[in-house]
């Protein structure tokens, strides 16, 4: 079924995980899709694979937010669907954090979101949907991850207030809070598949579902939020994580 044809989705952060998920998935769903990333490389690959459009962008500066929405705006016109997905981890704790650490979370995770919807605003539809990636950790913090938990309470506050300041125009803005859930960013950064395993075991030994979250669930959550299937949300925060919150 192509419940979202002839609409126009953007995905911040679309070269890998969830964001590669939604790609797939609302291309599959009939959608024209455009996904940016800030390396030129990994994004064109991601694009050549999905049969999608690609746009180098580095969220975490808004000239390239800007110059990002322009392009768009040039291109294909009004924006139907915005998922602002792209984002960063970090661990430290409060006495650890240096200024830089700081910085580069929040700089992506919440003035990079802020602005990319703040500069795509003239160019949503009156009645698009506006989706931001936030986590269960904004709900349930822990020792060690106080910025990057931050960060996300932060953007689902911003999420709220947008849903209020354009529920005028029928544009409906909400946020997808996944737990953990199984993407290639623990390969990335040189951890072996034994030592990956062992991690998952621990993490999987708290969620009371017993199993990793995946990108493609989220996908079709972010594909739902963004049907007219869900016309009469906004404002929510559409936490999946197994239950990990509630343990």
């Amino acid at each position: 079924m192509e419940n979202l044809k002839d609409k126009v989705a953007v995905i911040t952060g679309g070269n890998s995980g969830i964001g590669y998920a939604a790609a797939k998935q609302l291309k599959e769903q009939g959608a024209t899709v455009i996904i940016t990333g800030r390396r030129k490389d990994a994004i064109e690959k991601a694009a050549l694979e999905l049969n999608v459009t690609a746009i180098v962008a580095d969220q975490s500066k808004v000239d390239a937010i800007e110059n990002l929405a322009l392009k768009v705006k040039a291109d294909f016109g009004k924006v139907d669907i915005l998922f602002i997905n792209a984002g960063i981890a970090g661990l430290g704790t409060i006495a650890e954090t240096s200024e830089e650490l700081f910085d580069s979370i929040m700089n992506v995770n919440l003035k990079g979101a802020y602005f990319t919807l703040s500069k795509f605003i003239p160019i949503l539809k009156d009645g698009a949907s506006v989706v931001f990636l936030s986590s269960n950790t904004a709900s349930m913090p822990g020792p060690g991850s106080s910025v990057y938990s931050s960060s996300k309470t932060a953007l689902n506050s911003v999420m709220k207030s947008a849903a209020l300041e354009l529920a005028p125009r029928k544009i409906r803005v909400n946020s997808v809070s996944p737990g953990p859930t199984e993407t290639e960013v623990m390969k990335k950064v040189g951890l072996d598949e034994a030592t990956v395993k062992t991690i998952m075991d621990v993490v999987v030994d708290k969620i009371p579902l017993k199993q990793m979250g995946r990108a493609e669930d989220v996908a079709k959550m972010v594909s739902y939020l963004s049907s007219d299937a869900a016309v009469f949300i906004t404002g929510a925060d559409i936490i999946m994580d197994g239950g990990m919150v509630l343990s």
